[in-house]
């Protein structure tokens, strides 16, 4: 008997066909559980003054971006004649002990975990330990981006793990499943055998991504609610939300990002027709506000302006928002993305400085992120964010505090500043693996923040001390600067969180944090 609060098997069925189509015969079908595994710091369910219309199925409300991988692969698997049962370790009742139970009871005929990061890697060993231990015959497969950076290493640190995808994941899953007996011919699979660690030829990358259905928003029973990524609730509504991918990979190098490693560099589009397709079955389920994952949205205009134009002729209902780079060409679409119901678009600004920019490889300039930022506030766009590092390599305390005058000038709504972090795949991976300051054999499971590692980075403590004096000059320039618009945003804040969660969020930067753990240190610093 399933202790996961889902809707019963039979319904599930039924609504799965109406949506995606025959879900195949039972003598071609395997039984796959797909499970997705969160950093619990970027998930929380949702109070309980705005938690009181939960349903009769058991769908619980959670501040957190829907599962988008694990929702996507569930309905190709299933076009492809299999049965899948989706989990999200957000849910209360979907943790290592309850997914073991339904292990036991269904015994699925292989186990999918997805994770993204470093920081989820030793959960996910605990989770593969706990279902190996229930079912020791029934192969678990890993993918998401560490797990494709790290395939090796990872089967040699986790004999609980049968093998790695290396890739996307639609049709190395499917191949996969066709081919348990013949684990040799699937590409992008990493395997073990007989002690050996096997790496079978690459998987290419996919062209064609009209060719998939849509992803499954049914079969989870959890509510995922519009929220920013911050140390306290902050709930910008409680319209039904959720998320959609129109565009992989990027093309471009910053230091401090893998995305390049996995995608060759390469960025590859859905048709305008596919995206509206798509947006139209939203639309129709309820869902009013959407956020595009895309790693850069902002790359073809004209593909850009037939999704906006699409969105106005279908008079489409919810609004949306995403992510771009400032010096994008198509930053001339402002205007009809704020006709088609934009209304929240993020740039990674990253510096105030054009020093520190050329270090981390960004190939903009302070006078594009302002015109760009300038043009969204003017094209109507109603929140503008500003992502920003500090605790750069070679960035001093004046090179800190002049990133924050200068977001102070940027008509930004929204900003955030965090200490940059060193992930392996990286290009700053390799600059400290040459520098010797990281031990690529020794550290791969570790991610650090520069501050902590890098001589010629300010230390952690001076980075917090510039931080906290930094944001006390930048939330004074927008109270007494920008009266109006400060007021307009903690409004909508207010509608959804007490007035101690907001004083909490307007404080957060200002507190002295307590570590809860000690910062990661690479090998050569704790050998002793």
């Amino acid at each position: 008997m399933s202790v996961c609060p889902a809707v019963s098997a039979g319904q599930l069925d039924k609504q799965i066909f109406i949506i995606y189509g025959s879900t195949g015969t039972k003598e071609s079908s395997m039984n796959v559980f797909l499970i997705y595994i969160r950093d619990e710091n970027f998930c929380r369910l949702l109070p309980d003054e705005l938690n009181q219309s939960r349903s009769d199925d058991g769908r619980i409300k959670v501040m957190a971006f829907p599962p988008l991988g694990i929702q996507t692969l569930a309905p190709v698997l299933r076009q492809r004649g299999h049965r899948v049962r989706m989990f999200d370790t957000c849910h209360p009742q979907m943790k290592a002990e309850h997914i073991a139970q339904a292990v036991a009871a269904e015994q699925p005929d292989v186990i999918a975990l997805s994770f993204l990061s470093t920081t989820t890697y030793p959960t996910a060993k605990i989770m593969a330990k706990r279902l190996k231990a229930e079912a020791p015959k029934i192969p678990i497969i890993v993918g998401g981006a560490f797990a494709a950076g790290n395939s090796d290493r990872i089967l040699m640190d986790c004999p609980d793990i049968d093998c790695v995808g290396v890739g996307e994941g639609e049709e190395l899953l499917s191949d996969y499943l066709n081919h348990l007996g013949d684990p040799g011919s699937v590409a992008g699979l990493v395997w073990r055998h007989a002690g050996e660690i096997i790496r079978n030829a690459p998987c290419p990358l996919i062209r064609d991504l009209d060719q998939y259905p849509y992803p499954d928003r049914i079969s989870l029973p959890i509510d995922y609610i519009e929220s920013m990524p911050l140390d306290v609730p902050a709930v910008l509504s409680l319209d039904k939300f959720c998320t959609m991918q129109t565009s992989r990979g990027c093309p471009y190098c910053c230091i401090y990002c893998d995305i390049p490693s996995l995608s060759q560099a390469k960025w590859r589009c859905r048709s305008a027709e596919h995206v509206l397709g798509e947006m139209q079955q939203l639309n129709d389920m309820g869902y009013r506000s959407i956020y595009l994952t895309d790693d850069h949205f902002l790359l073809k205009r004209e593909r850009i302006n037939a999704i906006c134009n699409g969105i106005i002729e279908r008079k489409l209902k919810f609004r949306w928002g995403c992510e771009g780079r400032v010096d994008s060409t198509a930053v001339d679409q402002l205007p009809i993305m704020h006709q088609a119901h934009c209304s929240f678009l993020a740039f990674g600004v990253e510096a105030g400085t054009q020093k520190v920019l050329d270090r981390l490889k960004k190939n903009q300039t302070l006078e594009q992120v302002e015109n760009a930022v300038r043009k969204a506030k003017q094209h109507g766009i109603n929140m503008v964010h500003g992502f920003f590092v500090i605790g750069s390599p070679g960035e001093t305390a004046a090179d800190i505090m002049e990133s924050f005058r200068f977001a102070a000038r940027l008509e930004l709504d929204t900003f955030g500043f965090n200490r940059l972090c060193a992930y392996r795949g990286t290009p700053l991976w390799q600059e400290y693996v040459a520098r010797g300051i990281i031990d690529d054999e020794l550290d791969w499971h570790k991610w650090f923040k520069c501050s902590d590692i890098d001589p010629t980075a300010l230390p952690s403590a001076e980075v917090n001390r510039l931080r906290m004096k930094g944001y006390r000059r930048l939330f004074a320039r927008r109270i007494f600067g920008r009266p109006i618009q400060t007021y307009k945003l903690l409004r909508t804040f207010g509608r959804h969180m007490k007035a101690s969660d907001i004083i909490k969020l307007l404080s957060s930067p200002f507190r002295r944090r307590t570590l809860t753990r000690k910062p990661e240190l690479p090998a050569r610093m704790t050998d002793s």
